[in-house]
């Protein structure tokens, strides 16, 4: 009887012991961080991202707006990392397949909206500004020295959505000249009125800048393929980075860009090369910028990010 009740004791000390173990195990939250501290709040934003804001590259104007977004929202503890946008976009598909907190910059049109679900934070002091445009920028006398040339970048204009036919495509391994050149097959009409009554100009050269964002991408290899087709141009591409891209149009050693983001991203270089360029207009409306999460986050504004 006594060897009976001893047992029972303990087994009942034993489960007592299980159930507090488990009783002090926290779970862990989406960011890989405990889902609360000592009192048992859950992290916040900040420290499941480690104050961290995915950028670009350092000469991007996104990147200038971000860190004016810094200072405008008193995040004193927050850094900008930067580098590239592929390597911007790595680290969100990683973290999204993981389903961890990121921050990143973002601007619209960009294959990564179509990919994943993703929102923009909400901005109340307009730091990051309104709705932007791309331009077609040319230099000075190109209208003179190649006057189909000029006529079809004016006339060169289209959407959001058909930009990102041409992204996606290059995203899933097409080469960007390909990609390009699909669509400027199953959008023949489009691409007609282009280049509708201008003369050829066969075997004359042209030099298209261009930044390596995928956005500029796709409309700079687009541009090229109906040029070539439509008008007989030889062309080429320079990837060069925003500053370069703007001084060569300046300067004359390349012909035309069709990625010039006005009138924020690149009001630095719109204002310091005035006079030196012709502006042909947008070719594409509906751009925006700003910080971007997935959408499993629980944070809709940039004011949000100050919280401890």
């Amino acid at each position: 009887m006594m060897k009976h009740a001893v047992k029972s004791f303990m087994l009942v000390s034993l489960t007592s012991l299980l159930v507090l173990a488990g009783c002090g195990t926290k779970e862990a939250s989406p960011g890989g961080t405990a889902a609360g501290g000592a009192s048992g709040q859950p992290a916040s934003i900040g420290a499941q991202v480690k104050h961290e804001i995915i950028g670009i590259d350092p000469g991007a104007g996104l990147m200038k707006q971000t860190a004016q977004a810094l200072t405008d929202y008193e995040l004193t503890d927050w850094k900008l990392v930067e580098g590239s946008g592929a390597a911007m976009a790595a680290a969100l598909d990683k973290a999204y397949k993981d389903k961890k907190p990121i921050i990143v910059t973002g601007w619209t049109p960009h294959w990564m909206f179509a990919k994943y679900e993703l929102k923009y934070l909400n901005d109340p002091k307009g730091t990051f500004g309104q709705d932007e445009q791309i331009h077609t920028v040319v230099r000075s006398n190109l209208k003179k020295d190649a006057e189909s040339a000029y006529t079809l970048l004016d006339r060169f204009e289209w959407t959001p959505d058909d930009m990102a036919v041409v992204m996606s495509a290059v995203t899933e391994g097409k080469n960007p000249e390909e990609a390009a050149a699909q669509w400027v097959k199953d959008n023949a009409d489009k691409v007609d009125a282009w280049a509708k009554d201008l003369p050829q100009d066969a075997g004359k050269k042209l030099k298209l800048a261009y930044v390596a964002w995928d956005s500029e991408i796709a409309s700079t290899n687009v541009v090229k393929i109906v040029l070539e087709e439509k008008l007989g141009y030889k062309v080429e591409l320079l990837q060069v980075e925003a500053g370069p891209m703007w001084a060569g149009i300046a300067d004359g050693s390349a012909d035309a860009m069709v990625a010039a983001w006005l009138p924020t991203t690149h009001k630095d270089y719109f204002d310091k090369y005035a006079g030196k360029f012709e502006d042909l207009g947008p070719n594409l409306n509906g751009t925006k910028l700003g910080l971007v999460v997935p959408s499993y986050m629980e944070i809709d504004s940039i004011e949000d990010l100050k919280k401890k």
